[in-house]
């Protein structure tokens, strides 16, 4: 804001003439004189930060996505360090605080996605909260167009990398090839003329650009050591039953291992009926389970801690929000050494190459023999704070 902007004019009648003040190192109090009817100036606070996220990815079951959006509403609602608006598709249009939902229809059942009608309305509801900053957090939902009407507005857009072309080209049917370089000369052109791009990883190979910001993903306090919780010796997996995920390595690993193990599977997605068949079709029917999606954080929480070990297998995750909840819970966890949050995990990771089928099955055995380490669970969850990753968020936006 320009210095002149952190003044405001307050008229008055005349006053007394007001005494200067005298600090540690001034000379002697000086009076200072104010001419009759002259106008006074107050020093005024710059408005907080007016942050807007858009989310086609936004819905009951969805993941981490909406795990990041939730907290930060929680996040500044709590503390008013920046006022915040999400934008997301919904049933109806409806604006009721700082959620503003889009009409849209069903896209995926199982997760409850949703398609926007297009982009007109989106452009509208910006035009009437006129951000400061945008966060755009997928290239689907008109990033050129919504980019421009952000523009035109004065505010500063944000690209946020949450996936990859590998990743989004593994839950289409085929092989991936045949939609990898579709994909990334897609998010090329929907990051082009973004102020800056805020991911987790290196999305240069997808859109020829680096990261300006970093996309900080944290823990809600419900993931702490469940010491009152007995460990099992079950492999758990949560999360979307998808290709993309690596699930269907995952049972195959299951088949695979010397040891009958038992796989309980939470979530939901288009390839269960597949996993269930596969399941009968590897003679393994009977150790494999499948659960509902759980959205209660700290009954998840007593699920991560009560398992053998949590795993992973997707070796296209762009973060792996479950690997850090699991962890910080008490849990061993398995992830691919592709998966970020594998790293943030440290000891209380173990980790496979991609496309290493015996290395997923030798990082299970392991991760099931190892003994639980309940100091560097809570150490993880006191780092991975949502509130101090959201302070340094804002710091890095109102710096655009």
């Amino acid at each position: 804001m320009p210095p002149e902007k952190l003044f405001e004019t307050r008229s008055g009648p005349a006053r007394e003439p007001d005494r200067g003040w005298r600090g540690a190192s001034d000379g002697p109090a000086q009076r200072s004189v104010r001419r009759p009817g002259a106008p006074a100036l107050r020093l005024v606070a710059p408005p907080p930060l007016r942050v807007c996220d858009v989310a086609l990815f936004y819905a009951p079951r969805s993941g981490g996505i909406r795990t990041y959006l939730d907290a930060k509403v929680a996040y500044a609602k709590a503390t008013g360090a920046f006022e915040h608006h999400v934008v997301v598709p919904g049933c109806e249009e409806r604006h009721e605080g700082g959620l503003h939902s889009l009409p849209s229809v069903t896209l995926t059942g199982s997760n409850g996605y949703r398609l926007p009608l297009g982009v007109t309305r989106l452009e509208q509801t910006l035009a009437r909260i006129r951000p400061d900053v945008v966060l755009l957090h997928d290239p689907f939902w008109g990033p050129v167009n919504v980019t421009r009407a952000a523009h035109r507005l004065g505010a500063k857009v944000v690209a946020v990398h949450h996936g990859s072309a590998e990743l989004d080209a593994a839950g289409l049917p085929g092989p991936d090839g045949l939609y990898v370089g579709l994909l990334r000369a897609w998010l090329r052109r929907a990051y082009r003329s973004a102020d800056a791009v805020m991911s987790v990883v290196d999305p240069y190979s997808d859109c020829g650009r680096e990261a300006d910001l970093p996309l900080r993903l944290g823990l809600h306090e419900a993931f702490r050591p469940q010491a009152e919780v007995a460990r099992g010796d079950h492999v758990l997996y949560v999360g979307r039953l998808g290709r993309e995920k690596g699930v269907l390595e995952l049972l195959e690993a299951a088949a695979r291992s010397p040891e009958p193990w038992k796989l309980r599977l939470v979530g939901s997605g288009p390839v269960e009926d597949q996993l269930r068949a596969r399941a009968a079709r590897y003679g393994i029917a009977h150790r494999v389970s499948f659960h509902p999606f759980v959205a209660d954080r700290d009954e998840l929480a007593r699920l991560y801690a009560g398992a053998g070990c949590v795993v992973m297998p997707g070796v296209h995750e762009t973060f792996g929000l479950v690997g850090l909840e699991a962890a910080a819970s008490g849990a061993r966890v398995v992830a691919c050494s592709t998966a970020p949050s594998g790293h943030e995990c440290g000891a209380l990771a173990h980790r496979f190459a991609p496309g290493d089928l015996p290395g997923l099955v030798e990082a299970i055995a392991d991760a099931l023999c190892a003994p639980q380490d309940l100091a560097s669970a809570a150490a993880l969850g006191w780092r991975m704070r949502w509130a101090q990753l959201f302070g340094a968020e804002r710091r890095s936006l109102a710096a655009l």
